[in-house]
């Protein structure tokens, strides 16, 4: 008898709701909110009322229904999706997540960010997205081996290494993408691995890959604090969001003589003004499955610590946590976006309004697909680059990233985000234009 994957998340309409840390907290609807933002700088950007609707719908989108064969013996139907925003720059790219919470106006959303993000940095690639609705905290390797290589198999019609190129995403990891990588090898016949990015050094994979994301944001929030004359060495810094790209940026913050003040995981967050030692937090992390009652430290709420007094705030878990219901208590001087999405248009007029510096995620967030480009370079090459030569590579595509965006926001008198989509804007509608529209 199959086992059919109930769902019960709200996907129509502007918004639904989502717990996080133990509080319901407002979801705006991620898509919406891309297509608003690409409204918002649209006519900026030079783009004609037919390409804005383009680049407002996604190219293509699949969905697929598959079974897997659970531990019990029983075989249990579950949800997938990959959409291809944009192929006007090049091959798609994009993660691909494993969430309860995965739904196709999320990964539509993500999958237009990353159309925005790749044009930012400058690096040839079109966005896409995949994500699976399960939760993998229940489920054994075994049965996320076979999840993944059947999902594999449903997706290998339309992925590629010169058509769409998965990554790591929320809940997935190099050893995911080593499966999918070899799944995809065997349905051609032979070794493939450029078909994904992220994956262990010993296939093919980039040293300096898995720091990449947090590194980027890290970089970008360096170059705010010169432009703001803060001292990083005397601040502080709040992280809500506790995995690859939270834990990685509070201690390389850390390590720069930032004081981490709070941290957060979906379990809820700890917070000592006296500071915090990332990487012991992460180290009582993996030993109890949350930062919570880390000793010498008190619990808090993910919303409340959005709203500490701190110098840097990088919200780093899902989409839409900062709102217009919580903006005006944001009290920040920069919000790094090391996630995807978490900062909804009326939230941004907010911030913008009184004076905080937020870096958006298209550009902050950067660092992981620009480090997945130099893998894929790599790869065709068959020659690898030192982690040096990746960092120091992946530091001067994002302080001139950065700058580009920065001189737009100034000379055109608005706030970062609408900044970053007129550069990505330009670049994808130049690409457009270039290219024209077959037949």
């Amino acid at each position: 008898m199959l086992t059919w994957l109930k769902q019960n998340i709200k996907i129509s309409g502007t918004y639904s709701s989502q717990t996080i840390g133990g509080i319901k907290m407002r979801k705006e609807n991620p898509y919406e909110t891309a297509k608003q933002q690409i409204d918002k700088s649209a006519k900026d950007a030079g783009l004609d009322e037919g390409i804005t609707e383009w680049l407002k719908t996604p190219q293509r989108e699949l969905t697929v229904n598959f079974p897997v064969r659970m531990d019990d013996g029983t075989t249990k139907i579950f949800t997938g999706y990959r959409v291809q925003h944009s192929m006007a720059r090049g091959p798609c790219k994009g993660g691909i997540r494993y969430h309860p919470d995965v739904t196709l106006d999320e990964v539509r959303a993500l999958a237009t960010w990353m159309t925005m993000k790749t044009a930012v940095v400058g690096i040839p690639y079109g966005g896409a997205k995949g994500g699976v609705i399960c939760n993998p905290k229940n489920m054994s390797e075994c049965e996320i081996e076979r999840l993944t290589r059947r999902f594999t198999n449903e997706i290998a019609i339309i992925i590629g290494p010169e058509r769409d190129i998965p990554a790591p995403d929320v809940y997935t990891n190099p050893h995911t993408m080593a499966w999918i990588m070899d799944t995809y090898s065997n349905l051609k016949g032979h070794a493939t691995p450029g078909v994904v990015t992220g994956k262990p050094l010993e296939i093919g994979g980039s040293l300096g890959r898995n720091e990449a994301t947090a590194r980027g944001c890290v970089f970008t929030i360096r170059e705010a604090s010169k432009n703001l004359g803060i001292d990083l060495a005397k601040a502080t810094a709040a992280i809500q969001g506790y995995g690859n790209a939270g834990s990685i940026a509070a201690i390389l913050l850390y390590e720069m003589g930032v004081k981490i003040i709070a941290v957060s995981d979906s379990q809820g967050g700890i917070i000592n003004k006296e500071g915090l030692d990332p990487q012991k937090v992460m180290d009582h992390k993996k030993k109890t499955g949350s930062v919570i009652n880390f000793p010498g430290s008190q619990n808090i709420s993910n919303p409340d610590l959005l709203e500490l007094e701190c110098d840097i705030l990088v919200p780093a878990a899902l989409e839409n946590v900062i709102t217009s219901e919580n903006a005006e208590n944001i009290k920040a001087k920069i919000v790094g976006e090391a996630a995807n999405g978490p900062t909804t248009p009326e939230a941004d007029t907010i911030l913008y309004k009184n004076n905080i510096f937020l870096i958006p995620d298209i550009l902050c967030n950067a660092g992981g697909v620009t480090v997945s480009y130099f893998e894929w370079v790599q790869g065709l090459q068959k020659y690898f680059w030192t982690e040096d030569e990746v960092n120091d590579r992946l530091e001067k595509i994002m302080v001139d990233s950065f700058t580009n965006v920065y001189e737009i926001s100034q000379k055109k008198k608005v706030n970062m985000r609408e900044a970053a989509y007129i550069l990505a804007l330009k670049r994808i509608g130049d690409a457009i234009k270039i290219r024209g529209i077959y037949p």
